[in-house]
C-alpha cells in the first residue's frame, strides 16, 4: 500500500467534490523552490478541498538552540530534515507542502484558491533577524531569535513581557509553478506565480487568484505566519506551522474577466486586492496600481481614467514586504464604493 493510499484519504461529498488530507512528509514537500517540471504529490479536480499541513521554516537544531525543548519539536519536522536529500533542497529555505495538481489546468487558466480555514498546528512561533537579512541590517548587524508562546484560546502571541500580539494566521507562501523558463525558482522572492508574497490579508475568508503557467498549476503552500505586520521588516513574522483548508477551483481561459488573473490578486469579503512585486519598491507599486486599474476595467467595466481616479480617491497602496529581494506592494479597494450593478 502506498503512502498516498494511507495518507491522502478522499472523502466524497454530496456534491461529488472530494476532500483530501495532505500531510507534510519527506515525500510531500518541495524544499525551497517552485518548478514547472515538478512531479505533483496530489492531483485533484476543480472544486475539491485539500487540508494542507505545513511546517515551520526552521530546523530542529535551530529551534532547540533558541530554547525550545526537544520534545516540542514536531516529529514531522524531524522526519523532513532527516528524509529530504540535499539534492532536493533549495535554492530557498522554505519547506512547502505540494505541489498539488489540478486536473485540466493549462497555461492561461486561473486557479482560484478559497481559503476556508487556517488553524495553528503548534503552540509556539519564532521571530528572528540576522546581519545580512531584514530591512535595517546596519542598525542590527547581529543575529537574534526568540521563541514566542502562542495562546490558541485567546489568539495572542506573548512577544515580550506585557506585550501581546493578536494572531491572524496566514500562509506567507502560496503559489503555483512559474513558467518553465524560470527553472527551479527560489522560494524567497515572490513573482508572477505568487509564492512568498507575505500578504497578511490572505487569512481565512479571503480568496486568492493565481495565473496558471504550467500544466496542472502545481500549487505549493507553506511558510506559516501566526501574525505579521505590513513590511515584515526584520524578515520574519511569527513563524509557525499551520494547517489550512483550501478549496481549489479552476477557471479556464476566456471564462470571464471576473475570474481571470494575469497577475496574483485576491478578494477579501470587503475588498479587492491587487499585487505587485519588483526589486525596486517604486516599480512594485506601479505594478500593483496598474494591476488594480486593469482589473477594474476588465471586471467592473470602468474606463481607465475613472479606474485611476478611483484608486487615488478610495484605494490604499500598502507595502506588503520589504525583505524578500522582490519587494511587495498591494492595493486595497473597498467593494462598498460600487453602489449600483
Amino acid at each position: 500500500m502506498t503512502w498516498k493510499l494511507v495518507l491522502l484519504l478522499a472523502v466524497s461529498s454530496a456534491a461529488g467534490a472530494k476532500q483530501y488530507d495532505l500531510p507534510a512528509t519527506p515525500a510531500t514537500v518541495a524544499w525551497g523552490h517552485y518548478e514547472a517540471g515538478a512531479t505533483p504529490v496530489l492531483t485533484v479536480r476543480s472544486g475539491d478541498t485539500v487540508v494542507v499541513h505545513t511546517l515551520i521554516t526552521n530546523s530542529p537544531k535551530g529551534l532547540e538552540a533558541a530554547g525550545l525543548p526537544a520534545d516540542q519539536v514536531e516529529p514531522s519536522l524531524r522526519a523532513v530534515f532527516d528524509g529530504v536529500p540535499a539534492s532536493a533542497r533549495g535554492p530557498g529555505g522554505h519547506i512547502l507542502t505540494g505541489p498539488i495538481a489540478i486536473e485540466g489546468a493549462q497555461p492561461g487558466d486561473t486557479l482560484e484558491v478559497r481559503i476556508l480555514k487556517i488553524d495553528l498546528a503548534i503552540p509556539y512561533a519564532y521571530n528572528a533577524f540576522g546581519p545580512t537579512t531584514g530591512f535595517l541590517t546596519d542598525d542590527f548587524p547581529y543575529r537574534r531569535i526568540k521563541i514566542v508562546p502562542l495562546d490558541r484560546r485567546r489568539m495572542i502571541g506573548r512577544l515580550a513581557p506585557g506585550v501581546e500580539v493578536p494572531l491572524h494566521p496566514f500562509f506567507g507562501s502560496m503559489g503555483v509553478a512559474p513558467p518553465a523558463a524560470f527553472g527551479r525558482y527560489d522560494s524567497t522572492a515572490p513573482s508572477i506565480h505568487g509564492g512568498n508574497m507575505d500578504n497578511r490579508l490572505l487569512v481565512a475568508g479571503t480568496t486568492l487568484f493565481l495565473p496558471v503557467h504550467a500544466a496542472g498549476g502545481l500549487l505549493e503552500v507553506g511558510d506559516g505566519h501566526a501574525a505579521q505586520g505590513n513590511g515584515e521588516v526584520d524578515i520574519t513574522a511569527l513563524e509557525t506551522s499551520l494547517t489550512g483548508t483550501l478549496q481549489l477551483i479552476l477557471h479556464k481561459q476566456g471564462e470571464g474577466p471576473a475570474t481571470e488573473a494575469a497577475y496574483p490578486r485576491a478578494e477579501t469579503p470587503d475588498a479587492y486586492v491587487a499585487m505587485g512585486y519588483d526589486e525596486d519598491l517604486s516599480n512594485a507599486a506601479r505594478k500593483a496600481v496598474r494591476n488594480m486599474i486593469a482589473f477594474l476595467v476588465a471586471a467592473r467595466g470602468m474606463t481607465r481614467d475613472d479606474a485611476y481616479m478611483l484608486v487615488s480617491t478610495a484605494g490604499d497602496v500598502e507595502v506588503t514586504e520589504l525583505v524578500d529581494r522582490n519587494k511587495g506592494v498591494h492595493v486595497v479597494l473597498p467593494k462598498h464604493v460600487f453602489v449600483a450593478r
